[in-house]
């Protein structure tokens, strides 16, 4: 199927992490959409409020793992899928470099595009001041997703975490950069400034008024809480806390003990599992923790 789509003829391209998407064309409140992924990217479909569109894939070349509540689909070339209107989450993954055709009958290229590509470089841009490097955020991303996945999450949660996960420090861009980049310890007053950034977080997705990243948003503003209650900003604990968070919590901390970083050396992971495993059950979920660990071979 492939050298079906003249890329000459593709009206804007815009790319993030992994995923390249293209206008092809646009009329009568119609899109038509090339999407091109890179293997084990993830797209998805969700219901919303008021739209009532209907939309269709149809896959040029590759595979894609369909994942809804009724559980894994593989979709292959030739292959396609629609709803109308979307009802339900619907979580999509490439298994290999994967092309594939997007049709709406309502306009959505620019709506999601334009946001998302200024939040994906919003991100990056933090996670470089904050001394990581440029692939924090998809490392974050990836991992959670597996735990995600090794802990039977549904489709809906899956999208969630998926974004949440990549913009879990979103809000940092709020922080002022004398304490976000202070190489020493922050005092009292500097230590509340810099936990309102999981606020922040929430606050600068929900205004980006669109629901997916309206939903992440209460994951985001959650990702320090702690099993035991003693979290911020609000002090929850155990089932209060979303699963999705509790994951994301885990992974950031593991990413963030064997990262090098300005201000503080790389451990072993070794080492850094202990330290997690330590924390099972006052910092961490319990079953967090054991997914986590029983995956450890393929990360």
């Amino acid at each position: 199927m492939k050298g079906l789509v003249n890329k000459n003829d593709f009206i804007e391209t815009v790319q993030m992490k992994g995923l390249t998407i293209s206008l092809i064309a646009s009329g009568d409140h119609t899109e038509i959409i090339h999407h091109k992924l890179e293997a084990h990217t993830r797209w998805a479909l969700e219901p919303e409020e008021g739209w009532t569109a209907l939309e269709y894939l149809f896959i040029l070349s590759g595979e894609l793992t369909l994942t809804n509540k009724d559980g894994p689909t593989t979709l292959k070339a030739g292959d396609s899928f629609y709803r109308s209107p979307v009802n339900e989450h619907f979580v999509f993954q490439s298994t290999q470099p994967t092309e594939f055709l997007y049709i709406s009958s309502q306009p959505v290229f620019h709506r999601y595009s334009n946001i998302s590509r200024d939040l994906v470089k919003l991100a990056v841009s933090i996670e470089k001041k904050d001394g990581y490097t440029s692939d924090h955020c998809a490392r974050i991303s990836k991992m959670s997703m597996q735990v995600g996945e090794k802990l039977g999450l549904n489709s809906r949660q899956l999208l969630r975490l998926n974004m949440a996960s990549f913009f879990h420090d979103i809000g940092k861009i709020k922080i002022p950069l004398e304490i976000l980049l202070k190489p020493g310890k922050l005092t009292n007053k500097e230590w509340e400034i810099m936990k309102l950034h999981t606020t922040y977080g929430r606050e600068v997705l929900q205004e980006t008024k669109l629901p997916l990243l309206i939903d992440a948003g209460r994951i985001v503003e959650q990702h320090h809480e702690r099993y035991d209650g003693k979290g911020y900003p609000f002090g929850l604990k155990k089932t209060e806390i979303d699963i999705e968070a509790f994951i994301i919590s885990v992974v950031d901390s593991y990413d963030a003990m064997i990262t090098d970083r300005p201000y503080s050396k790389a451990m072993p992971k070794e080492d850094a599992l202990t330290e997690i495993v330590d924390c099972r059950g006052t910092m961490y979920s319990p079953d967090v923790v054991d997914a986590f660990i029983s995956i450890q071979h393929i990360l």
